[in-house]
């Protein structure tokens, strides 16, 4: 499932821990601190090489990776587009 492995991974990679209530679901993760511009390069390239998907840059926006809800959004659309 996309939600887990994006969580795991944000947990792993930016909170150093496997704490699944360390971060909700719908917690903005730039506004929290956990994300910067380089996390969400990060993130992106973790996403395309997971899910097979390419994030253009136009899709670049808060609103796709702004947390872990909106992420597993646009995975799935993207998935689903393809």
């Amino acid at each position: 499932m996309p939600a887990a492995q994006i969580k795991g991974f944000v947990l792993q990679n930016f909170l150093f821990t496997e704490d699944q209530s360390a971060l909700a679901d719908d917690q903005s993760l730039v506004e929290s601190g956990t994300l910067d511009s380089t996390g969400i390069l990060e993130l992106i390239t973790f996403i395309e090489e997971s899910f097979g998907i390419r994030v253009a840059d136009d899709e670049m926006l808060p609103a796709n990776f702004d947390s872990i809800n909106a992420i597993t959004a646009f995975v799935s659309r993207k998935q689903q587009a393809a």
